[in-house]
């Protein structure tokens, strides 16, 4: 084994650990001279730049377009919409001054008290205001409606506790926002992308999230309604993966946003924004990987198939390398991501333990004897199982092989969720059962007071009320008052 797997925190052992040495090690991301901002390394970037293009395609596939908006923000246009400044204030990073000067007495530079602003600028921590700010000058009639546009950015929370993907006050993300003529156009946008993110965790994370409506007092600052999907990861906790908000007309007036309708009357328009970000990241770590590091789904693998050549020289590694060649050309030819690593500076064990580490999804093994006998040596990430199949063929082998893969990662992340998701009706039971972690199935009489004090007794909150399953009503666990249906509750990142 390898001396990097050799450090690799147990699971078992501590969970966050394990988390933060695998981030570093399989070279996804690291600190940065910045507190609370991380690097992202070639390996962790090639992950996400695969969920940049599946999501990019899916959103301009229902018809978005992509745009870019400023990163500052003007200070004033965030008091324009109350609950949205509320949200965001502590949040927020401002730019006061936009020049530097060499100090007088030598120590360095300081900021010139001369070049202050005459308005403070916010680094962006969501773009809702700059945006609305700019559709007033493109919406006047329901002819300029529906308005459809994404941007990929990043953006800046001023976050206090912070850990790589999961939480750092510079994230990167895509940021939906839509313009629309009614509400019900509005409403079946918001539920739309919701759906698409959904497709997007079950079919290219294989992560098998749950849909529904946030709480009020878990609702996006400035929003009406907010849906979200929320994923189990394999220590208990939940994270929220993807929002999308039914924001009514409360930027529309707040910027003052109106169209002439088809009966020729003034209207407020109606909106609607959405995101995932690369906290993505952290949940395709969080939801599939072991101790022996990184288990990736090959759908959004960099490298999807890696083959490695065993020889004992130069002319044993070029025999091989003929035998290799057409078999890459025809994995690429069915659209598989490949490498041949014949590179001669680390020896085979290094890079079948480096490549384990990394998650790889398919590991091709090839000698001298593998050559003679027709045969290559594979091994599977997903469940470490080696096997001898035949040369011939191989390459459809592997391309099958990695539907295959997927979907086996996908049904152990879902028997995993399914074994943690309890039904609950007695406080009493609710404190112990939340010990245990999972997705805990409970009667709430719907008021934020009695929301408040499970979060404050036991850390608990309602990640959603889901939008499928049992609607069955009943009494509230804490209260005992009328519950329209169960909510889900969790402890979470």
């Amino acid at each position: 084994m390898a001396k990097e797997l050799k450090d690799l925190t147990k699971r078992s052992e501590n969970y966050s650990q394990w988390y933060n040495d695998l981030v570093i090690k399989a070279d996804l991301a690291e600190q940065s001279a910045v507190r609370g901002c991380m690097v992202i390394k070639p390996y962790g970037y090639a992950i996400w730049e695969k969920m940049q293009h599946e999501l990019d395609r899916m959103f301009k596939e229902t018809g978005h377009q992509n745009a870019y908006f400023p990163l500052l923000i003007p200070k004033s246009f965030l008091s324009r919409e109350a609950e949205h400044v509320e949200g965001f204030a502590k949040e927020c990073a401002v730019v006061t001054h936009h020049r530097l000067k060499n100090n007088p007495d030598g120590s360095g530079v300081i900021v010139d008290p001369d070049a202050k602003l005459e308005e403070e600028l916010i680094i962006r921590p969501t773009s809702e205001t700059i945006i609305w700010n700019t559709y007033k000058n493109w919406i006047t009639s329901y002819r300029d409606l529906p308005i459809l546009i994404n941007q990929w950015a990043n953006v800046m929370r001023w976050e206090m506790r912070t850990r790589l993907f999961l939480r750092t006050a510079e994230f990167l993300w895509q940021e939906g926002h839509t313009a629309h003529a009614t509400r019900e156009e509005a409403e079946a946008e918001a539920v739309r992308m919701l759906n698409v993110y959904n497709d997007f965790a079950h079919n290219f994370m294989a992560v098998p999230v749950i849909t529904g409506v946030k709480s009020a007092n878990e609702r996006f600052a400035g929003a009406i309604e907010t849906y979200t999907i929320e994923a189990m990861m394999q220590d208990g906790k939940a994270l929220q993966s993807g929002t999308s908000h039914f924001l009514g007309q409360n930027f529309a007036k707040a910027f003052d946003v109106k169209f002439i309708n088809k009966e020729n009357q003034p209207e407020y328009v109606w909106a609607t924004s959405w995101g995932v970000s690369t906290r993505l990241m952290g949940a395709l770590i969080m939801s599939h990987s072991d101790d022996n590091g990184l288990v990736l789904p090959p759908h959004l693998a960099p490298i999807q198939c890696v083959i490695i050549p065993i020889s004992k020289n130069a002319e044993q590694l070029a025999e091989i390398s003929k035998v290799v060649e057409p078999i890459v050309k025809e994995l690429r030819a069915l659209g598989v991501s490949v490498k041949y690593d014949d590179a001669d500076n680390k020896r085979p064990g290094f890079k079948f333990a480096d490549y384990e580490l990394k998650g790889v999804p398919v590991r091709l093994a090839i000698g001298a004897r593998d050559i003679e006998n027709g045969t290559v040596e594979l091994m599977r990430r997903d469940t470490l199982e080696k096997q001898i199949e035949p040369l011939e063929g191989i390459a459809r082998f592997v391309k099958d092989l990695l539907e295959d893969i997927q979907a086996n990662i996908y049904q152990k992340a879902l028997k995993h969720r399914e074994e943690l998701t309890r039904e609950v009706d007695s406080y009493e039971e609710f404190k112990e059962e939340i010990e245990k972690g999972g997705f805990l199935l409970c009667h709430w009489d719907g008021t934020p007071e009695t929301e408040e004090k499970i979060k404050a007794e036991t850390k608990a909150t309602i990640r959603c009320i889901p939008l499928e399953g049992d609607k069955t009503p009943g009494k509230c666990m804490v209260t005992g008052k009328p519950s329209k249906q169960r909510v889900i509750f969790a402890r979470n990142y």
